[in-house]
């Protein structure tokens, strides 16, 4: 890959980043900012928690992507960024503009899948 695109991939990834991390902070701050419980009636209590578990759900996904962006920033730094960790070919550009986490070219990821829903995960 050469250093435009590295460069390229590597501020979309920490955009990404950022944006996630944000995302996160309101959430705990709106979570802290929520209204009193107890002063709530039965319903709305009930309408609370179900937003509320809903969005740490979110969150807990957005955590796990948060992860694979921190990899995928190391692997811009140690040059292995866009490179198929099963075969070791290049992973299309189109794909890591699709999905720039990804560790595995689309072929490798089609028989990845494959494979899963045979075992039936």
């Amino acid at each position: 890959m050469d250093e435009e695109k590295r460069i390229y991939f590597k501020r979309l990834l920490v955009e990404r980043l950022n944006a996630l991390l944000e995302g996160a902070e309101k959430t705990v701050t709106g979570m802290s900012n929520d209204y009193k419980e107890e002063l709530l009636d039965p319903a709305d209590r009930a309408s609370l928690e179900s937003n509320r578990n809903f969005t740490l759900r979110i969150r807990d996904r957005e955590r796990r992507l948060i992860g694979k962006l921190n990899e995928a920033l190391e692997r811009i730094e140690d040059g292995t960024f866009g490179i198929c960790e099963i075969c070791g070919k290049r992973i299309s550009e189109k794909r890591l503009l699709a999905r720039p986490v990804t560790t595995l070219c689309i072929e490798c990821k089609t028989e990845q899948e494959k494979r899963e829903k045979m075992r039936g995960e």
